[in-house]
């Protein structure tokens, strides 16, 4: 289609139908669009094990979320081939069939050099985007050689995408490693439709000039037909950015903007987990035994608080320390009684700044530990190690305190999966008012302030003190959001939003035609 014919005013937000959709409901919204879905990680990679080629799948998180629905759809997926052995069982363009045991659809991998995952990934995407979408700009190194990897990197992706789309097709992109990527699909096919859903927080315009490349970043994004964050706030950050770029015309109505032909609408889609997988793994893992040794094991008082994350510097770790500190040292009746588990999961740690928060929050569990521990009570209890899915399901559901709280954070399902998980006595959820997750949860969990310290222990107390129907009556009315806004519900209200545009196109094509 013409590009000067996008002018539809476009869809309002989709509202669900009564029934809940499934992968396979969510599939047949594409009618005759052909998937391509493309992201940095890949749903399944082939590694060499003992000289023999195994097939490794993410245990959780948003590639096997989608895999169920890429599988029913059919169609291509495009991801790095992050696997040694993945370019051995490809054929000659890149190709695979997945899942192996009955391929169900192609998944098309991009090779990288170790200097262009170096500069594109470790570099540009966590050095330079993370840290200002995340607001702490002092962190950022803007090489101009991650810049150039990330270029690179783009443009490799971008051929890959152009070689599996035709006009039929239907090109989703995800998240912010590929933000310059739709630019360059539109150079080989300017008519295909293009969304992007980009994970993490979008940064109001003061944060994302500080980026010396942001309008080449914007320049890429615009040239979606769609584009989505988790917030109405992110929506309203990124045409608030979009309006600081020349020859742009933003329409606040229609939440769209108007660039280089081309109207890129932009919508909030908060992401949901699989809940209903969740529960079940949940009450699969019923192994009081485990729990039972656990405790023991760590010398855990009988109320239990529980974090979980990777080794961030924006999920707001120490902070949470620093209020459980200033919690035992003003309540001292909480010693012994109250243990806090961080599972906490190394992440990036070519990085020196997340080594750093490493090595920080290590050392200061093993001083409050030391200060206030004794011969039979362990107030923190720290796991690095590798916890089966079945141990976390378990942990998540004997916490009686779930604690969530990130400098700051796109969404955070962490949160969602605590929810999910209390099928036996109801917890209560503690959540930062930084994360996305508290537009929707915010209500019914205790929201906490990271940098408050004092504010954050009385929230603690305030949990800790909740009485049983009150504690019951907020996790109800949490899980009914959680498993009402799932995974599933996500993906659907896109498609949906995408049918819609495309409607609105064609009606207004239609409409020039008979004039």
């Amino acid at each position: 289609m013409s590009t000067d014919l996008q002018v539809s005013t476009g869809p309002a937000d989709e509202a669900m139908t009564d029934e809940h959709p499934t992968a396979e409901t969510v599939s047949s919204l594409l009618g005759d669009d052909e998937l391509v879905v493309a992201s940095n990680r890949q749903p399944y990679s082939h590694e060499r094990e003992d000289g023999e080629i195994v097939v490794n799948r993410p245990a959780g998180g948003l590639t096997s979320a989608l895999d169920p629905v890429v599988q029913s759809a059919g169609g291509t997926w495009v991801a790095w081939a992050s696997g040694d052995a993945d370019h051995d069982v490809t054929d000659a363009d890149g190709r695979v069939g997945v899942p192996p045991e009955d391929p169900a659809y192609d998944l098309r991998r991009v090779s990288l050099s170790d200097e262009q995952v170096e500069g594109y990934y470790y570099g540009y995407s966590n050095q330079v985007l993370w840290p200002i979408c995340h607001i702490d700009p002092s962190k950022m190194n803007a090489r101009a050689d991650f810049w150039e990897h990330y270029r690179d990197a783009n443009r490799a992706f971008a051929d890959a995408i152009a070689d599996e789309t035709n006009d039929n097709s239907l090109v989703w992109l995800q998240d912010y490693h590929l933000a310059l990527a739709p630019r360059m699909i539109r150079e080989t096919n300017s008519d295909v439709f293009c969304m992007q859903f980009w994970h993490i927080t979008w940064p109001s315009w003061d944060a994302l000039q500080t980026c010396p490349q942001y309008e080449q970043l914007l320049d890429g994004l615009l040239a979606n037909d769609l584009v989505g964050f988790h917030t109405r706030q992110y929506c309203q950050n990124f045409l608030d950015c979009a309006a600081m770029l020349p020859d742009t015309r933003v329409d606040r109505a229609t939440r769209s903007v108007v660039y280089k032909g081309r109207r890129t609408f932009v919508r909030p889609f908060p992401l949901g987990i699989d809940a209903t997988n969740r529960r079940h793994l949940a009450l699969s893992s019923a192994d009081t035994r485990f729990w039972n040794e656990f405790r023991d094991e760590h010398d855990i008082g009988d109320t239990v608080a529980l974090g979980v994350e990777r080794l961030d510097y924006t999920k707001g770790i120490p902070e949470r320390l620093a209020a459980l500190e200033h919690f035992w040292e003003t309540r001292p009746e909480w010693q012994g009684e109250l243990t806090y588990v961080q599972k906490a999961s190394e992440s990036r740690t070519q990085i020196p700044e997340y080594q750093a928060i490493q090595d920080f929050v290590e050392s200061e569990i093993e001083r409050i530990n030391d200060r206030f521990g004794t011969d039979d009570w362990t107030p923190i209890v720290y796991l690095n190690e590798y916890l089966s899915k079945d141990g976390l399901a378990t942990l998540y559901r004997e916490a009686d305190l779930g604690i969530v709280s990130p400098r700051r954070d796109g969404m955070n399902l962490v949160a969602k999966e605590f929810v999910a998980s209390q099928v036996d006595d109801p917890g209560v959820l503690l959540l930062s008012e930084l994360t996305g997750a508290h537009d929707e949860l915010g209500d019914e969990s205790i929201s906490v302030h990271p940098h408050d310290t004092p504010g954050f222990a009385d929230a603690i107390e305030t949990a800790l003190t909740l009485p049983e129907t009150e504690r019951a009556r907020r996790m109800n009315d949490l899980e009914r959001l959680v498993h009402s806004n799932d995974v599933y519900a996500w993906i659907t209200k896109q498609f949906r939003t995408v049918e819609s545009i495309q409607h609105g196109r064609d009606v207004a094509k239609k409409s020039i035609q008979r004039q």
